[in-house]
């Protein structure tokens, strides 16, 4: 009989505790909603392909912009390591995302791209989380940009527990920063496959700009808030943006 009830009452045990971690885990994330999606890829080549990759990205950021659906492609070098690069895409939804992926002229860059890439292309595609005006059209097809502006691309990586907190101090810091004076865009996307990772997109109009940016108030803030409930070291890079327009 003992035994019979020591069972029973371990299987009690073992069912509340199943609940209590149940009652901790993390509400599962919302669908991704309709509208626009922003691709960000991560390209890292050769040290002696630098060139050569140059000249694929801005052929590939060029034939991009006269697909249907595309809103805004650009191609970004990165200032410290010349030979890693960053194309950043926006679509006006899911499926012109999904047919560009599928067209011939993008398997083509990547057929070309393999031979000299040192590591596979990491591409991320996200939905919008806070993002102002896309900038001042041009005349050949991207956004008009002063000479001189640089371009931040950071990775920021919250534990899934601290999704919905991420995702409000990362809406909160684009929302802030777009008033900055030397601020010509600032964007936070979300994973759609991994909605407690963003994606945050700044464009400055000089170096300068973006350090002070990063020494401001509302930005030290969001650090303090990030660091508790980071799930990967934060990964902020600085580019040049390639070409014009």
């Amino acid at each position: 009989m003992q035994l019979v009830l020591r069972s029973v009452l371990a299987l009690v045990a073992c069912a509340a505790l199943a609940a209590a971690v149940r009652a901790q885990a993390p509400a599962p994330p919302p669908p991704p909603p309709d509208g626009p999606r922003y691709i960000v890829s991560y390209l890292e080549v050769k040290p002696t392909a630098v060139a050569e990759a140059t000249r694929l990205v801005q052929q590939f950021r060029k034939a991009t912009r006269r697909e249907a659906g595309n809103l805004r492609a650009e191609a970004l070098q990165r200032i410290a390591q010349a030979h890693q690069f960053v194309l950043l895409e926006a679509w006006k939804d899911q499926a012109a995302a999904d047919a560009h992926s599928k067209a011939s002229a993008t398997a083509a860059f990547r057929d070309k791209f393999r031979t000299i890439q040192i590591a596979p292309i990491d591409e991320r595609v996200h939905f919008a989380l806070s993002v102002g005006p896309p900038g001042i059209k041009s005349s050949l097809g991207g956004y008009w940009l002063p000479r001189g502006t640089v371009a931040v691309v950071t990775h920021v990586d919250v534990i899934p527990p601290q999704r919905e907190n991420g995702t409000a101090i990362t809406k909160q810091l684009a929302e802030e920063s777009r008033k900055e004076a030397a601020n010509l865009r600032f964007e936070a996307v979300t994973q759609v496959n991994r909605q407690n990772h963003f994606t945050v997109i700044e464009v400055w109009r000089t170096r300068a700009a973006a350090d002070a940016h990063s020494m401001a108030a509302h930005t030290l803030g969001f650090r303090d808030k990030l660091a508790p409930a980071s799930g990967a070291l934060y990964d902020e890079r600085i580019y040049r943006i390639l070409g014009s327009g």
